[in-house]
């Protein structure tokens, strides 16, 4: 699978992309939330692994509703990993579209299961 991270701390960004890397999946790390969304619409990924918390102006939340409201993105798995672990974040990104939202410190098992049900899904159909 082709995996866009958008995270802005390296050293989570440099440890998601070696952990997922490993599993076989060719993993694209990017910092900003306006780099997720230019990558998103303009290169095929077959999932999102997002970050929150984003520098710039264009947080977690604000991904969530470009590429759900393009049609290009509109489909494409947004699976949020975030230090906020709330109950307004999560409803707010799920309302948004995220299709997943694991809380850091995350289980990273758990996080390549969900990928690994994503492919599953996507063969199906």
């Amino acid at each position: 699978m082709r995996i866009l991270l958008c995270e802005d701390q390296d050293a989570i960004r440099r440890m998601i992309e070696a952990l997922v890397g490993a599993s076989g999946h060719e993993v694209i790390g990017v910092g900003t939330g306006r780099e997720a969304v230019e990558r998103a619409l303009t290169e095929p990924f077959d999932v999102l692994l997002l970050d929150l918390m984003l520098p710039g102006s264009m947080d977690g939340f604000e991904v969530c509703a470009r590429l759900r409201a393009d049609p290009a993105t509109s489909g494409l798995p947004i699976v949020v990993i975030s230090a906020l672990d709330d109950a307004d974040s999560r409803a707010r990104a799920v309302k948004l579209g995220a299709t997943a939202y694991y809380a850091k410190p995350f289980r990273p098992l758990e996080l390549l299961e969900h990928i690994g049900g994503l492919k599953a899904a996507a063969r199906r159909g």
